[in-house]
């Protein structure tokens, strides 16, 4: 007597042998063999017209045509082996691959170019001197540095709690209402107003009080402030509305006022995100140069007071070191560079802080 096994069982067991032979999969190495040989093919041409020519290689236009010549490699290749959902999915990962890549070089390329021309000027001398008394050589950027953190400091002093209370009355207490609407168009308009327009602004509200031709570091704050409130307003919006409602419900339950509710359940759930918007928005503005020209203006001395006086600060420093060369032109384009290159550290270590804090006080998921 034979016994066979029931037709489904036949079926179940020969399945996964003809989905292994029909169905095949590129090796893992593939990617990677397709992409070494499309910078090669893409290479090839541009290398033989340089050699032709004498003129230096198209680096550029090379990367270009070895990333066309491998997203059609390997969507061919694929559709071929893996069938037309595989290779529709690697498609649109080279493409996004390549926009990032894309998107990286400029960055990269300032990033180096800022580091290998400023880190000549990159010393003690840079960082403990002014330009008081200083043609040509030598000279340094602390007044700048100096004037650069006081301004910013102000500014942030001025439009944290502006933007902070601006964003607790949209979420908390406007709910969509008349003047909730007005304020949210009033800020989406000011997010993109040229920064020149701020300086002017500034400008005139000092003009009005002290005169015209008035020049101080406060004025410089006024103007970064109003390029900071509307981010600030902005981020911590958002920041807010992502905290649950049943917080404010179970505080509400338990007889705490809104007030309370907003100062111990609301801003400490989301100040980590708040904390990175209002570091975004000051790295946003450290770099401003056109407001800061017209309301603090330049010096070549110290200055630690906010209220009387021209204010140096590193972008103006910048501009005029480059803009107003002197003899050698050598020593003013390096200090530029170093100036640069200190803007671009103070940058990185605002958003590394803001990243800490971040860290550290954001919500605790676990027991």
């Amino acid at each position: 007597m034979t016994v066979t096994a029931p037709e489904s069982a036949r079926t179940a067991s020969a399945a996964p042998s003809q989905l292994s032979l029909s169905s095949g999969h590129l090796p893992r190495w593939s990617p990677w063999a397709l992409l070494a040989l499309s910078f090669l093919i893409g290479f090839t041409p541009f290398a033989l017209e340089a050699v032709a020519s004498g003129s230096d290689l198209n680096i550029a236009g090379s990367v270009v045509l070895g990333a066309v010549i491998y997203l059609v490699l390997i969507y061919v290749m694929s559709r071929i082996i893996e069938g037309s959902r595989k290779a529709l999915d690697r498609l649109i990962t080279g493409v996004v691959t390549s926009a990032f890549a894309i998107a990286m070089v400029p960055l990269v390329s300032v990033a180096i170019t800022v580091v290998a021309n400023g880190v000549a000027r990159f010393d003690g001398l840079f960082f403990s001197s002014s330009m008081r008394g200083v043609l040509g050589e030598g000279g340094g950027a602390l007044h700048a540095v100096i004037g650069t953190l006081l301004v910013t400091l102000a500014a942030a002093v001025i439009s944290i709690p502006i933007g902070l209370m601006t964003a607790v009355y949209l979420v908390e207490y406007g709910k969509g209402g008349r003047m909730a609407r007005t304020i949210t168009f009033l800020v989406d308009v000011m997010t993109g107003i040229p920064s020149i327009v701020a300086g002017l602004f500034a400008y005139a509200v000092f003009a009005l009080i002290f005169g015209p031709g008035v020049r101080m570091g406060i004025a410089g704050s006024v103007a970064l402030a109003v390029l900071m409130i509307p981010v600030v307003v902005r981020s911590t919006e958002e920041m807010l509305r992502l905290v649950p409602n049943e917080l404010r419900e179970a505080s509400y339950a338990l007889g705490v006022p809104k007030w309370l509710t907003i100062v111990k359940v609301v801003l400490p759930t989301s100040i980590a995100g708040i904390t990175t918007g209002v570091m975004l928005a000051i790295s946003r503005v450290i770099g401003e140069t056109a407001p800061l020209l017209l309301t603090a203006g330049f010096t070549d001395a110290m200055n630690y007071n906010l209220f009387s006086g021209r204010m140096q600060t590193l972008p103006v420093f910048t501009y005029s070191q480059y803009a107003y060369q002197g003899i050698p032109a050598e020593a003013y384009v390096e200090r530029a560079w170093a100036a640069a290159l200190t803007l671009i550290i103070i940058v990185m270590l605002l958003n590394l802080i803001a990243r800490l804090v971040a860290k550290i006080f954001a919500p605790k998921t676990g027991r």
